[in-house]
């Protein structure tokens, strides 16, 4: 007599299948519907531009010289507002701050490679349609990445530069990882779904990170609040900007000696996020006529700890007399 083989039950793995599905489709609907509650209660405090069909968000306050304010990744315009500079700023100049493509409200088409060059030449064009013929440039983190593009390509419409915390050469990251987040279809089901829990999850602990060694500044949380650096299409370009980082630095550090305007870097000695000897030293050493801040127990939050000392330089590089 024969015995039956009795083949194994597809029972579990169809069961855990359709738990996933329904996590996925659960957790989609739950960030989008989180989304939409963060943006009713946070709705947009500035004004739109539209380039090549890209809508982009802005703040603008005061008259003046004119002095444009990019942001780092994660965040929004309304960073700087937080930390006091643009305030500050606004009392001798005029300010705009913009969220960068796919930040804040402003939008991020499919289909485009938003390097610091790409994101660049659209500020660039922006700010032509916003009369700005020439202006002190301030970037904070990945935001120094696009200040320095844009001095490089639309080197008529930068007056000078002031780069915060920036990061200019290719080093080993482990937010790189998270370009996995732009790969067509897993992409799109990560940053919808799981990534927004995460950033939600961590949110709290990486702001230590980047404020360390000062507290997080309550006004951060509450201009920048969680709930809209979570939105999925917020932690998608987040994620797409970090995987664009080392090979957009790879690029451009070979550019950096076509700066010529006036360029001031500050650094804290404590930066957790960026290292300050391999980027902002380096840097200096490349741009002869740069100036170099570090500032000492000062973090990778650097408008937060030395506005004043941001706003004098400048009024430096564009005289309000």
């Amino acid at each position: 007599m024969t015995e039956r083989t009795q083949r194994p039950s597809r029972l579990p793995l169809i069961g855990a299948a359709l738990f996933t599905v329904a996590a996925f489709a659960g957790a989609t609907a739950w960030n989008r519907r989180q989304a939409r509650r963060a943006e009713r209660r946070s709705p947009p405090a500035g004004r739109f531009v539209e380039v090549d069909d890209v809508r982009l968000h802005y703040l603008e306050k005061g008259q003046g010289p004119a002095v444009v304010l990019l942001h780092g990744n994660g965040t929004t315009a309304s960073d700087f507002v937080a930390s006091g500079l643009f305030d500050l700023l606004a009392r001798s100049h005029r300010v705009i701050a913009i969220d960068r493509p796919g930040f804040g409200y402003s939008g991020r088409p499919k289909g485009t490679s938003w390097t610091p060059m790409a994101q660049a030449v659209l500020i660039d064009q922006a700010l032509e349609q916003l009369g700005v013929e020439d202006a002190v440039v301030v970037g904070h983190s990945l935001g120094a990445s696009v200040a320095t593009a844009l001095a490089i390509v639309a080197p008529e419409t930068v007056r000078g530069l002031v780069l915060l915390g920036g990061y200019f050469y290719p080093t080993a990251r482990i937010d790189t990882l998270f370009g996995l987040q732009s790969l067509p279809g897993l992409g799109k089901l990560l940053s919808e779904s799981v990534a927004p829990l995460m950033t939600r999850l961590f949110s709290r602990p990486a702001a230590r990170r980047m404020f360390a060694p000062h507290a997080v500044a309550p006004k951060f949380e509450a201009l920048v609040p969680r709930g809209l650096r979570a939105r999925p299409s917020q932690v998608a370009a987040s994620a797409s900007d970090s995987g664009l980082m080392v090979p957009s630095a790879f690029k451009m550090r070979r550019r950096y000696w076509e700066i010529q305007q006036p360029t001031t870097i500050f650094t804290g000695d404590a930066d957790r996020i960026v290292d300050p000897g391999r980027q902002s030293l380096r840097l200096h050493r490349e741009i002869a006529h740069s100036d170099l801040r570090v500032l000492p127990r000062v973090g990778h939050m650097i408008h937060y700890a030395a506005a004043r000392k941001i706003a004098a330089v400048v009024g430096q590089y564009s005289p309000t007399i």
